[in-house]
């Protein structure tokens, strides 16, 4: 199984003959990997629609026939630009041909008008992997942590709209996922961040987390 980090929020994930991106911001994202046409995948996982996150899902999932999974009001938004789409909502779970997707809380605006931000937790075959989204810190992460064996947390440590180093490193030592890899950092000015920094501290304080920083286009195997 094989992770891929794309920039930014988005990844990629791939196993026998299938692949899921999260929150495809490829286009206009100096730090892209790749580029929407290099992209074909089954199912997009949207955590919400800010524009650094819903970016090119609608362009790929046209071109591609993927299905959307994301919040009620953002399947609704979508559905009307022709895409195809399964709407969650926090705490709702949802079997697929690879294993599942759980909605789960995310502290962050939706981007839409009276809608929700999330995280994921995803089955992916055998693996758990935990994608928060744009959030701070909540105390539920404990919950997800003690609930699934996470192969993988993706946790965001740019700060300013999302948790910052710090806070990211508390979540990781609640979540106890066997790897923990930042994302959402360095982007743009206003979330800069030192990934080493955010290793060292958890080094402290989730000592049974691995920590490893992806620069775009590099991959993480399972």
């Amino acid at each position: 199984m094989k992770l891929t980090f794309l920039g930014h929020a988005a990844w990629l994930l791939e196993e026998n003959h299938t692949s899921l991106i999260f929150d495809p911001f490829l286009t206009g994202n100096p730090l892209a990997s790749k580029t929407p046409d290099e992209v074909q995948p089954q199912y997009i996982l949207l955590t919400h629609a800010h524009g650094d996150h819903l970016g090119d899902t609608i362009d790929i999932a046209r071109k591609n026939d993927s299905l959307v999974v994301t919040t009620h009001e953002i399947a609704e938004m979508l559905s009307q630009e022709g895409v195809k789409t399964h709407s969650l909502h926090i705490g709702g779970k949802f079997p697929f041909d690879f294993g599942f997707v759980k909605a789960v809380e995310a502290l962050h605006g939706s981007g839409i008008p009276g809608g929700h931000a999330v995280g994921f937790v995803v089955k992916f075959f055998d693996r758990f992997i935990y994608h928060s989204g744009d959030t701070g810190l909540f105390g539920d992460m404990k919950i997800i942590g003690e609930q699934y064996p996470l192969d993988i947390a993706l946790l965001p440590i740019g700060g300013n709209y999302t948790m910052d180093i710090e806070d990211a490193a508390i979540a990781a030592s609640w979540l106890n996922a066997k790897t923990v890899i930042p994302m959402h950092y360095n982007t743009f000015d206003l979330i800069k961040a030192d990934p080493h920094a955010f290793v060292t501290l958890c080094n402290k304080i989730a000592p049974t987390s691995k920590v490893e920083v992806l620069k775009p286009s590099q991959n993480y195997t399972l």
